[in-house]
């Protein structure tokens, strides 16, 4: 190295500006068993205004990282005990915001590609001209300052996709209770107006949700058939009052009219998207098994499972229901009769499971008794 670079009057040493606006050294960590080496770098990169730390060895090196903070390590390959190739991994580990840089003697490119590999970020050949140094220290340097920037940038979006997403999220709530309420009241109007329709919704809602349960189905599912049973009458408020709560036998003109509800129902409904699968659990809930239902005529496991439900809670609760024309039946008596439409109206598996829920009812009512 001339005499002439290293007489150079010394200036303030480089600060560079912390995230949190606190002024810090630039420092740099020298790692080289050779002491002329660590002398001669030392001394260059002071005179340039760096804050600089030198050791002989890379045990020592990970012990200085494990205490003080550095920005750069200027670091040999070939060392005794410990090689460069070790220490560079380690360190990265240690301080995945160091800026590493391998000097080494050795012009070998699966040493280069190794250490590159395992954090480096340069690699230079001994003898290296100062000027080429200073050039790969200021350019460590701004490697580390993008890498760091980049990274709270990245923090910044993923706090703000997730304040915006929690944001969504508590709107999406409050507009899916806004709605489904707004529905239910509708429901509840039209239901105000029949003795015998008197919380239908709400029951259908229950004993739906409970079967279910029974069936082992995830909680999305279950709450879908819960709010799907809540609302899956709404359509019938397009229903003329005087078909509706006619006493006798309908006619097919009104029978016709009165299956309309499903339509005037989705309707309704259909710009509600949010409400998800509980839309299409309304659209079956007058499906039947053997596809005689409506209003699309499926069959089968073609009928949505949350449609299938609903219509055993739908035909339950209106069989143990009292109505102008009828008394109700009790609940063992209404299963029996619905055991008779298994593989027409019903569902086998679901029908099953209705028993369940309407048996384990009766044993608490009981056990409470």
């Amino acid at each position: 190295m001339s005499d002439s670079i290293l007489a150079v009057s010394t200036p303030s040493p480089v600060r560079v500006a912390r995230p949190g606006g606190e002024p810090a050294v630039k420092r740099i960590l020298i790692v080289d068993d050779e002491e002329t080496i660590r002398l001669a770098l030392s001394k260059f990169l002071r005179l340039r205004g760096y804050d600089v730390r030198a050791v002989g060895s890379g045990p020592e090196a990970l012990e200085v990282l494990a205490r003080e903070q550095f920005m750069v390590m200027l670091c040999d390959v070939r060392m005794p005990g410990m090689t460069g190739i070790e220490v560079v991994a380690r360190a990265a580990a240690q301080d995945p915001d160091l800026a590493i840089m391998i000097l080494t003697a050795v012009n070998d490119a699966r040493t280069a590609t190794e250490a590159l590999a395992s954090g480096a970020c340069d690699y230079l050949m001994k003898p290296v001209e100062l000027t080429d140094l200073q050039h790969a220290v200021e350019r460590a340097l701004h490697k580390r300052d993008l890498s760091i920037e980049q990274r709270h940038v990245e923090w910044l979006i993923r706090e703000e996709v997730a304040i915006r997403t929690s944001q969504l999220e508590r709107e999406q709530v409050t507009l899916h209770t806004v709605t489904v309420g707004i529905v239910e009241a509708l429901v509840n109007a039209m239901e105000a107006k029949d003795l015998f329709l008197r919380g239908h919704s709400q029951r259908v809602a229950e004993l739906g949700a409970s079967m279910a349960e029974a069936m082992e189905l995830n909680e999305d599912t279950v709450e879908a058939v819960r709010l799907a049973g809540r609302v899956h009458d709404v359509g019938q408020i397009g229903i003329r009052e005087a078909v509706l709560h006619k006493p006798e036998r309908l006619t097919a003109e009104e029978f016709e009219h009165v299956k309309d509800h499903v339509r005037i129902g989705m309707e309704i409904l259909a710009p509600l998207r949010h409400l998800g699968a509980a839309l299409d659990y309304v659209r079956d809930h007058h499906e039947r098994w053997d596809g005689s239902g409506y209003p699309r005529g499926l069959a089968g496991e073609a009928i949505s499972l949350g449609g299938r439900i609903l219509a055993a809670a739908d035909a339950y609760d209106a069989v143990t229901s009292k109505r102008a024309y009828r008394e109700p039946l009790t609940p063992e008596g209404t299963l029996v009769h619905l055991e008779l439409h298994v593989g027409t109206l019903l569902d086998e598996r679901v029908y099953r499971a209705l028993c369940n829920v309407i048996r384990r009812r009766k044993s608490l009512v009981f056990i409470e008794e």
